[in-house]
């Protein structure tokens, strides 16, 4: 219930719809209950002494006629309006939950896989709709039904109503216990949907790998194992609904057997009409059709109830990165970069950045080196605010940014990483992302800046080539050069560089050094880099070790030192000889 209620409040904005859809279910139950009366009214006049004449039978032809035809309309109304509510929440329902997965910290996508939470997106959301279109007009529905049909029984004859009602109470315990243990196993079914999606997702990903090691028949087994846990639970769930709706129908149904037995007696004995004994009939398959149908709603419901929990569970989710209530504006942008006593870990057994201090003069190139794990890459990720300082401060122009609107901080810096992300859209498109309403102009010379003009201007369409998912028609080279010319053009005081030139060759990394070289002084470029060519005109080299700045200067100064940073350039000098 509170998931139900948290989701009716959420779509609020369709009260209005969904209020004309319960209308419709209002009516077209009241109406279920003219078609016993009539012909019970009908039974009873036909009858010797009933008083029947043509024009009162014409009158309940049409009587009749009119009630289906107007409950018809009714029907139209409570299907069609209830999916109209659902098929617009649904799709809102989608939009917040993508708002809420771009607003969580990177931290919290460590242990996800994308095709789980694509799944939560889409088909988990989508279970909603039975919630909205089908579960909540039916139980309305249904409960009114009941209750209109069990006034009437009332009427008709009391004693034989307070007999019908024996099976209910059975019906009611056994949904209870149904609902205990189902479900779970519509939970076990989304979460394995879930998994599945997520191996799917991941292999379609990486179907070069597969193919170029030849894993195909191994990665095919994989997919084979997740669909037969999936069958299997599936099979489950449904083999207790099978099992559950034939009960139901089998407790109903003795209803039916009491009322034909005891109605039956009472006719003959003379102690009831007949008519009232046909009309009782008719009512009871309309008292006990609703009870039947709760077999299937309980089935939605936990459907519904399944994949919420995994909505919820994203919606719920707290995010590690938080703005103050009354954020302060950020100075005059120059680009200042400051790290004042910064340590950070992901695990706190394993630090990542111990006590870190540096700062970033305006328009300067500091370049981070050091051996793989060193917390490099960790430092442009404190600079973005993709995750904050365990202790100490990071300021960008003399502002702490956990106390600036993120929008703020990070409308000053340019990324270009080593593994570009490229969007599935043409090499204009791609350069102009960061830049609302770019002109053809700029785009022209943010990628002439970044030596990818003559690649461009030799591809069949020019700038209007379709790069492919992820970029997969350019070469390394060709992504990092568009990754630079979508950082010239967003014109930022900050430009980070993390391993841009690492998996280029030769002359591609020729290339990519002039563009980083022309753009030296133009703004403030942290580097990162294992080809220690790309930093030797750094203006400040620091070189980590263990998390600590061991070391800083300028390249001929730290060559100087005969220290950490020396004996990583002999390394690299005897690698590439």
């Amino acid at each position: 219930m509170g998931f139900t209620k948290r989701l009716v409040l959420m779509a609020r904005r369709h009260w209005g719809t969904l209020l004309i859809a319960i209308l419709g279910i209002i009516a077209a139950a009241l109406l279920n209950l003219v078609t016993p009366e009539i012909t019970r009214r009908l039974t009873a006049g036909l009858q010797i002494g009933g008083g029947m004449t043509e024009q009162l039978l014409i009158t309940y032809v049409l009587v009749l006629a009119g009630a289906y035809l107007v409950r018809a309309v009714c029907r139209f109304i409570q299907l069609g309006i209830s999916h109209l509510a659902a098929w617009r929440f649904v799709p809102e329902l989608t939009l917040t939950v993508y708002d809420k997965l771009q607003s969580l910290s990177l931290r919290y996508y460590h242990d996800k896989q994308t095709g789980d939470l694509m799944s939560r997106m889409v088909n988990d959301t989508r279970q909603i709709e039975v919630l909205v279109a089908h579960a909540i007009p039916d139980l309305v529905s249904n409960a009114l039904i009941v209750l209109g049909v069990a006034v009437m029984l009332f009427v008709i004859n009391p004693t034989l109503a307070l007999f019908t009602l024996i099976p209910v109470p059975f019906v009611v315990l056994l949904s209870m216990q149904y609902s205990k243990k189902v479900a779970p196993l519509y939970r076990i079914n989304q979460r394995v949907l879930g998994q599945l999606n997520g191996v799917l997702q991941d292999n379609v990903s990486g179907i070069r790998e597969i193919q170029t090691f030849g894993k195909e028949q191994a990665e095919h087994e994989k997919i084979e194992e997740e669909c037969k846990v999936y069958s299997r639970v599936n099979i489950h769930a449904n083999f207790a609904n099978a099992m559950y709706q034939p009960l139901v129908q089998f407790l109903t149904s003795l209803g039916t057997v009491i009322v034909v037995g005891l109605g039956g007696m009472m006719a003959l004995h003379g102690e009831m009409p007949v008519s009232d004994v046909v009309g009782f009939m008719m009512y009871l398959s309309l008292f006990y059709e609703p009870l039947a149908t709760l077999a299937r709603l309980v089935e939605d419901v936990q459907q519904t109830y399944a994949g919420a929990v995994r909505v919820f569970d994203i919606l719920d989710a707290e995010s590690e990165i938080k703005e103050d209530e009354h954020p302060a504006e950020m100075p005059e942008p120059r680009g200042e970069v400051v790290f004042d006593h910064v340590t950070f870990w992901y695990d706190e057994k394993e630090p990542v950045l111990d006590d870190v201090s540096f700062r970033a003069q305006p328009g300067t190139m500091v370049a981070l080196v050091g051996p793989t794990g060193v917390g490099k890459t960790t430092v442009t990720s404190l600079i973005e605010r993709f995750y904050d300082p365990v202790s100490g401060r990071v300021l960008l122009d003399g502002q702490d940014i956990r106390h600036a609107r993120l929008s703020d901080v990070r409308a000053r810096i340019s990324m270009v990483l080593q593994d570009t992300f490229l969007f599935n859209g043409t090499i204009a498109e791609n350069i102009a992302y960061g830049v609302e309403g770019a002109s053809e102009e700029q785009i022209l010379a943010a990628a002439k800046a970044a030596h990818a003009a003559e690649f461009i201007e030799r591809m069949p369409d020019g700038y209007q080539t379709l790069v492919g998912e992820r970029g997969v028609r350019l070469s390394g080279g060709q992504k990092q050069r568009l990754s630079i010319a979508r950082a010239i053009l967003r014109n930022t005081p900050v430009l980070i560089l993390d391993e841009a030139t690492s998996a280029v060759d030769t002359e591609t990394e020729a290339e990519i050094q002039k563009a980083i070289d022309e753009l030296a002084g133009t703004r403030t470029i942290l580097v990162i880099a294992h080809r220690l060519s790309t930093v030797r005109r750094a203006d400040q080299i620091l070189v980590l070790e263990e998390g600590k700045v061991v070391e800083s200067g300028r390249h001929e100064e730290l060559l100087k030192k005969n220290g950490v940073y020396k004996k990583l350039c002999e390394v690299q000098a005897i690698a590439q000889a």
